[in-house]
């Protein structure tokens, strides 16, 4: 990975995006272009897992935003291969059990031709299983280690989206070198926070740091004052990240048990995703620091193409919906809806994809691939996909809460994130 090739195969994977971005902004509409002559002029059927219910609602909420923005986009510039885009939606719970069933109704009910979407890291490690029996490709957009790791099959695949490992290991240095080296951390009890929990502690003893307390709360707790007792005196950065409904209230409660009085505080913005940075009782929050997927409050060196995606997807520049202010986005992560869209349309293009059976051209497609330069397919940023793991690396931000506004004061490239390789997915028989 020190010196990954630019493509094994399929070189013109990295001209499409650009291609795409240049008739957005040369004044010739997409739309005129209508669909071309193909085989078939039946729809590319995605099956969109979403999280409309439980923990994940406000996450599944914007990444079908994300998804209706970027496959009308799609569908502007003539679709697949000449075919329209068509998503179906399936509501999982954000529950494990339904995902796999929701998996199942998308093969055999409404034949989709790829899945898409997943979040949390339970759901997708509840459903990968069933995606690799039922040959379905499977894309999701989690940021779970399980991908990479080697813990699911090649049939799961995260080419949008970086993963928990990656983020850690970038992060680690700015902490210990700017904010303490004794630290506590707080995190969901389950994979997610799992994988937070044990990269970490690593990343940080790399450091000359270490974790001095862990804290696993239960991802549908709803209330956290009972917790905060635990955190050793000799903290010296508190590490935060949590999700779910009460995400409010936790910050809230944090900030009333320090009072004026607190340790450094890190965060993972999934602490404070779908929620207002200027909510009453967060004002403790002032001088903080958050690691951002992608900035949420616009910056002044904001690039042509996350404005043009920030637009599409209906964000101002405080990160919420522009037709309902109160309204916040889970902005962080759900660039990677968009990316990942734009990722199976450059597959099934270079795989030329005409329907299932075409299915093991299109993950060997999407595994040939390495460099996705930025463009208007990849807002975010410059990606390097790994096609053995099946796992993206991309740029890490850190935002600083400045008079009630994140401001980025530091960016880890995509070279901070990039581990050895702990599996080969190429050479798993499909």
């Amino acid at each position: 990975m020190k010196n990954p090739p630019k493509i094994s195969r399929r070189k013109t994977l990295l001209g499409l995006g650009a291609g795409a971005g240049a008739l957005a902004t040369t004044g010739v509409l997409p739309g005129s272009l209508g669909f071309a002559q193909a085989q078939s002029s039946a729809p590319i059927k995605i099956g969109f897992q979403k999280h409309a219910t439980g923990i994940g609602a406000a996450y599944g909420r914007w990444y079908d935003t994300t998804t209706t923005a970027a496959v009308a986009r799609i569908n502007e510039m003539g679709g697949i291969n000449g075919r329209p885009v068509e998503i179906i939606t399936e509501d999982d719970a954000t529950d494990p059990g339904r995902g796999a069933e929701v998996l199942e109704k998308f093969a055999n009910q409404h034949e989709v031709d790829v899945a898409f979407g997943t979040l949390f890291s339970h759901v997708v490690i509840g459903s990968a299983p069933r995606a690799g029996e039922l040959k379905l490709p499977y894309f999701v957009v989690s940021e779970g280690h399980h991908v990479a790791s080697g813990m699911l099959n090649r049939y799961t695949l995260q080419p949008g989206i970086t993963d928990v490992k990656s983020q850690v290991i970038s992060m680690a240095p700015f902490v210990a070198d700017n904010l303490g080296k004794k630290v506590t951390m707080i995190y969901p009890d389950f994979a997610f926070g799992h994988d937070h929990r044990d990269f970490f502690s690593e990343a940080i003893e790399a450091q000359g740091g270490e974790v001095v307390a862990k804290i696993a709360i239960p991802p549908t707790e709803t209330t956290f004052t009972r917790y905060f007792p635990n955190i050793p005196r000799e903290t010296e950065v508190i590490y935060h990240v949590m999700v779910g409904p009460a995400v409010l209230t936790f910050v809230k409660e944090m900030g009333e048990f320090f009072g004026p009085s607190r340790p450094e505080i890190f965060g993972f913005i999934d602490s404070l995703e779908a929620v207002d940075i200027q909510s009453p009782g967060l004002e403790f929050l002032e001088g903080t620091y958050f690691w951002e997927g992608m900035p949420r409050h616009k910056q002044a060196n904001e690039s042509e193409a996350a404005s043009a995606y920030r637009a599409a997807v209906g964000v101002n520049d405080r990160g919420a919906a522009i037709d309902d202010p109160a309204n916040v986005a889970t902005y962080a992560h759900m660039f990677g809806c968009w990316e990942t869209l734009n990722v199976i349309k450059a597959g099934m293009e270079a795989a030329d994809y005409q329907g299932p059976a075409d299915r093991t051209k299109l993950i060997e497609a999407v595994e040939a691939m390495t460099e996705m330069p930025e463009s208007l397919d990849h807002p975010q940023g410059d990606k390097l996909f790994n096609g053995k793991t099946h796992q993206a690396f991309g740029k890490q931000f850190i935002s600083k809460v400045s008079d009630g506004n994140l401001e980025v004061v530091h960016t880890a490239s995509i070279e901070d994130g990039l581990y050895a390789d702990e599996v080969d997915y190429t050479t798993q028989s499909f």
